[in-house]
């Protein structure tokens, strides 16, 4: 006898074959296309922190870069050499400054701790007033005015690992500025490109999100990127290299290295005048009061700067929490080197906005749905 299930099963067979076979199709080119989009990310990622960079820097000189071409009669290459070569040489001539100040100043310190001749000044008494480490300050520098040596002794591990991570920072920095440049040769020709540029990031965002939302959202992402890289890290620099400048006139030694250490802690929000209160204290024991209290003046006048700029700077972008730009800069130090002290703030600080214009969206959308 003939089961009379067999022909079912054969028209079963005969119907799942090609959704199979399908299925089958559909995985081997989702497999293909996600091979050879991590393919492309793997040969890209060496270059991805410079291109974001660039992106970055060319969004947050967009306004004060159309203005500067009006100037010039519309001439956009023109324009953008000018604007590429004076950013290059506001970071190559001061770079060189501080590294400068920064090695002669060690190499000093090294000569004289070998033949024995540093003299480290007396402490002044006013130390022993500061707050909670005044005495301990004042009793190890004593310690360190009379016998150098021994002073140092005791920190010898301690000052072991400062050392070598003092050399990692160097390093670091020297390679993040190199990737700075990079960044900024490439902005040049995002802005020279702005249209093209401006275009491709429109169209991004009307796939995302829609012709309408992804406008709003790709106008907010300008406005982040705009806010923080000028309020942020343009402030920042600009602190830096004013406390620079006052150390190296009032001559302190290693001017390069407290002009980073202001630049760093300015991009992860914390108060200036606490890196700058070491040099102005070793000004009060080693120039005259007059040169002294001239560079303390100057110091607070550093310190206040961004509370005048950053309110006009963010007014023109997105306002973002102390703390995101704080996780962002040290997270990005952390991950990508000394660049990523800036590059993580703004796209952090970016992921932010997006996500609580995300976040306002559905609360919106909530009572529709609930009083459909």
């Amino acid at each position: 006898m003939q089961d009379p299930q067999s022909p079912n099963d054969a028209g079963d067979d005969s119907s799942e074959a090609p959704e199979i076979r399908n299925a089958l199709e559909i995985s081997i080119r989702l497999g293909a296309i996600a091979f050879l989009v991590g393919w492309c990310l793997l040969i890209i990622a060496p270059f991805l922190g410079i291109v974001i960079w660039s992106l970055i820097i060319a969004i947050a000189v967009d306004e004060p870069f159309e203005w500067f071409c009006e100037k010039l009669g519309g001439r956009r290459s023109l324009a953008a050499l000018i604007s590429v070569t004076a950013v290059l040489l506001g970071l190559f001539v001061p770079t060189v400054i501080f590294s400068e100040t920064m090695i002669s100043g060690g190499q000093d310190v090294a000569q004289q701790l070998k033949a024995g001749t540093i003299d480290v000044p007396t402490p002044n008494e006013s130390i022993r007033e500061i707050p909670f480490v005044g005495q301990k300050v004042f009793d190890g520098w004593i310690a360190a005015n009379e016998n150098l040596g021994q002073a140092l002794s005791r920190f010898s591990p301690q000052l072991k690992a400062a050392s070598s991570q003092l050399l990692r920072i160097v390093g670091s920095a020297g390679a993040g500025m190199l990737q700075l440049i990079a960044s900024v040769l490439i902005a040049g020709v995002m802005l020279v490109r702005a249209e093209t540029r401006r275009e491709i990031i429109q169209r991004f965002g009307h796939r995302m999100a829609g012709e309408i939302r992804g406008s709003e959202l790709v106008e907010l992402a300008n406005g982040t990127i705009r806010g923080v890289v000028q309020g942020i890290v343009g402030v920042a620099a600009l602190q830096s290299l004013l406390a620079g400048a006052g150390f190296i006139v009032a001559g302190i030694s290693g001017a390069g290295l407290w002009a980073l250490l202001v630049l760093i802690a300015a991009v992860v929000q914390l108060p200036v005048l606490v890196v700058m209160a070491i040099p102005i204290v070793i000004a009060f024991t080693t120039l005259s009061k007059g040169a002294a209290m001239a560079l303390l003046v100057w110091c607070v006048f550093v310190g206040g700067v961004d509370n005048v700029l950053k309110p006009i700077l963010f007014g023109r972008g997105a306002k973002v929490p102390s703390l995101v730009i704080f996780m962002g800069a040290i997270g990005g130090m952390l991950t990508m080197g000394i660049i990523g002290l800036f590059l993580g703030a703004a796209v952090l600080a970016l992921g932010f906005e997006l996500f609580m214009a995300w976040l306002d969206e559905s609360s919106e959308d909530v009572p529709s749905a609930n009083g459909a």
